[in-house]
């Protein structure tokens, strides 16, 4: 099989988008080399991340537009190169694909789809963003061949607000990166946290610091928590709602146990989780939740809230409070805590439903896909 794909998040994006479209082609340059990777870009962008991406797929072959309107040509344009290339499937990894693609004769196609919390929280969003998105998303959804949803909750969700067929809908769920797996000495995790001036005992929460997200739950649960050594640690790109995060640490008299960073490098994360004593992710609402799954791998007990997709991610060895519950985050939090035997009962628990998301699994399923779809007349 010739697969193309779009790959403007594996140049341009360092966070989710891009974690996951890397993901998927360094799953099959290792586990089904035989099948062809065609990356198209809009441009190139070096970094370190790229190049490290670029060793890990070194027959993966790389197009970029040439002259200007280079978006254009991502939604547009590319199509005709598709046809030239003798591409056999396109792979729409973040939730669109060219506008014009069922015009390449003998191409099929197949979209990712993460989720649709634009449609779910539109107070969240410009309301220009949400009608391109929905536009894109939807469109993208029809002309497809096939449709990967990242969970079970996200196909639903396609079913629901755009109205497509559920055997048109394949769930493969993400994986994390393999860095997460690699247990770190006590050493290794001590000279990370002591370079980074990190408390020395704190519960880590990952992820952009945003409403929907909602780590006050955390803060508010934080007065709770027993053991007063216990710091919060949050990471993620700042918004202003993480001002109204520090404000509440304040008024609650906790905000010398709350630090917020937004500087630590990717690299340096696995040492961050693995230096944790809990890791609390009280979203109201995921596509899927990646950090729950990174948590996990680096034997780390989670504590997530309900409503969405978060307990596909977590498994029954992680706990699930209401996302407006502080009392129930604080008493599973000072449970883990004060509790030797369920921190250990929760992380090999972890770690066998961690062990259902490898990235060999993924790449056989998504293979397997590509081959019915191709099959199909």
């Amino acid at each position: 099989m010739k697969i193309g794909f779009d790959a403007k998040r594996i140049v341009q994006n360092f966070t989710g988008l891009g974690n996951y479209s890397r993901y998927v082609v360094e799953g099959i340059a290792r586990f089904a080399p035989q099948t062809q990777c065609v990356l198209y870009a809009p441009e190139r962008r070096e970094s370190r991340r790229l190049s490290l991406f670029e060793q890990a797929c070194p027959r993966a072959q790389m197009i970029t537009a040439t002259g200007g309107l280079r978006s254009l040509w991502r939604v547009w344009g590319v199509t005709r190169r598709l046809q030239s290339d003798g591409i056999d499937l396109f792979h729409g990894l973040s939730n669109e694909l060219p506008l014009n693609i069922h015009r390449a004769r003998g191409v099929k196609s197949v979209v990712t789809i993460h989720d649709l919390i634009f449609l779910r929280y539109p107070e969240c969003y410009k309301p220009i963003d949400r009608l391109i998105y929905t536009y894109k998303f939807r469109r993208a959804c029809r002309v497809a061949d096939s449709i990967i949803a990242v969970s079970e909750c996200t196909k639903r969700d396609i079913v629901k607000f755009f109205g497509i067929p559920e055997n048109k809908i394949t769930v493969i769920y993400q994986g994390c990166d393999p860095s997460f797996r690699s247990i770190l000495t006590a050493e290794e995790r001590t000279a990370v946290t002591s370079k980074l001036n990190l408390p020395k005992r704190y519960i880590l929460n990952v992820g952009s610091i945003e409403e929907r997200k909602n780590v006050m739950l955390a803060v508010e649960a934080l007065p709770m928590i027993t053991d007063s050594e216990v710091a919060l640690l949050i990471v993620g790109r700042h918004t202003p709602y993480a001002l109204s995060v520090m404000q509440r640490a304040r008024a609650l008299g906790v905000e010398k146990r709350v630090v917020m960073r937004h500087d630590i490098a990717f690299a340096e994360l696995p040492a961050v989780y693995q230096g944790a004593e809990a890791f609390v992710y009280p979203s109201r609402f995921e596509g899927f939740g990646i950090p729950i799954l990174e948590a996990l791998c680096s034997q780390v007990p989670v504590v997530a809230a309900t409503g969405s997709c978060l307990e596909e991610a977590g498994g029954e060895g992680s706990l699930y409070v209401d996302a407006d519950d502080s009392q129930a985050l604080a008493k599973c939090l000072n449970n883990i805590l004060g509790n030797e035997h369920l921190r250990r009962e929760m992380v090999e628990k972890g770690l066998h439903h961690a062990a259902g998301f490898s990235a060999e699994t993924q790449t056989r399923q998504l293979i397997d896909l590509y081959q019915q779809i191709l099959q199909q007349k």
